[in-house]
């Protein structure tokens, strides 16, 4: 019997250890899990709360469509008819800019402008920069070593690109600057890009040339959620697993010994086979202190920002008077402390009465 330690209850946590039930029970494997959470409920970030008929999203309202990995998980869960996506035909992104909500031009790839009158009208850039996206067709390949992405951006685009749109739309995922993201970490279709083309712009016509000419597929969304929110795939996790659930029991230490691992949690010690860490990065590095004092190291010098959701509910008046589309981000050359705003009402269905 192989016996696994999982720390940590999120949903990194939850998929390991459904991952090892369905191993258990596909594969007759001989194995058993201990699952331990430091709080007192499983999911981690993802928490929903419904409120006078909204559905409230205190972490994450939805994840991104072409990765699959979580779609595979609800539709192995049975929640494949509970999965709903955006509304991309009402996607508009407007950035804040001088104060005011200037619409993200059509045919603009994350930052790559795919259509040439669009991006050329839009008041969202100076004409210094509609210039250097021009040169930009013209860029050389590029073979050097890793970069950030603001120095990645600013190559190609310059440093107003930088500031009204690569730094904002990279806050609004990952909460940090785009001078301190890794641009293989982050963007690694955009270093390959650049690796077999040199200029973004020629890649993506190339990509989009190369799809126009296959069989047409309907264009899935961009984001997928659950429509009951997305702490429901968290609780449709839990009362999947046959292991040993322990809440409020935080992991303390990890010791090596006798070719496997003693996990420390209170005042009891278990023996595991193996062990998988599902915590943040500063977390697991205070479990790991003992057992791997330079993967400790490691890990605690891996920087999180700080941020606050903020959900905030108006009436239909206020809601109409909206722009339409999906929201708005904001530079941080704004001077604001708000990073980005989404109105759920539009992203999704079933959010608001």
């Amino acid at each position: 019997m192989t016996r696994i330690a999982i720390i940590g209850g999120g949903i990194s946590g939850l998929a390991a250890a459904f991952e090892l039930e369905e191993l258990r029970q596909n594969a007759s494997a001989a194995v058993e899990y201990v699952l331990y959470e430091g709080s007192s409920r499983f999911g981690g970030v993802l928490q929903t709360e419904h409120i006078d008929g909204c559905s409230v999203e205190a972490g994450p309202d939805s994840f991104i469509t072409e990765k699959p990995w979580a779609t595979d998980l609800c539709r192995t869960l049975g929640l494949g008819d509970q999965l709903i996506g955006s509304n991309d035909a009402d996607r508009k992104t407007y950035i804040l800019t001088k104060g005011r909500l200037v619409e993200m031009p059509d045919g603009l790839m994350f930052m790559v402008p795919t259509k040439i009158m669009p991006t050329v009208l839009s008041p969202l850039f100076s004409w210094k920069t509609k210039l250097r996206m021009a040169k930009e067709l013209f860029h050389p390949r590029n073979y050097g070593p890793d970069e950030s992405v603001a120095s990645f951006v600013e190559r190609h685009y310059g440093s107003e690109m930088v500031d009204r749109l690569a730094d904002p739309l990279l806050s609004g995922v990952y909460g940090g600057e785009a001078a301190s993201l890794s641009l293989r970490a982050v963007l690694p279709r955009f270093h390959d890009m650049e690796d077999s083309h040199g200029s973004l712009g020629r890649a993506m016509l190339a990509s989009r040339k190369k799809m126009s000419a296959g069989p047409r597929k309907p264009a899935s969304p961009l984001f997928t959620s659950l429509k009951n929110g997305m702490q429901h795939l968290a609780e449709t996790v839990v009362p999947r697993l046959n292991g040993t659930l322990l809440l409020n029991t935080p992991v303390q230490a990890l010791q090596l010994e006798a070719g496997g691992w003693v996990v420390s949690a209170g005042m009891q010690s278990d023996y595991f086979d193996a062990v998988i860490i599902a915590l943040p990065a500063p977390a697991a590095a205070q479990v790991l202190r003992i057992a791997s004092p330079e993967l400790a190291a490691e890990l605690a010098a891996i920087q999180y920002s700080s941020s606050i959701t903020v959900g905030l509910g108006y009436d239909r008046q206020v809601r109409e008077s909206l722009p339409p589309g999906f929201g708005f981000l904001v530079p941080r050359s704004e001077g604001k402390k708000l990073l980005a705003a989404t109105f759920v009402h539009n992203k999704f269905p079933h959010r608001a009465p």
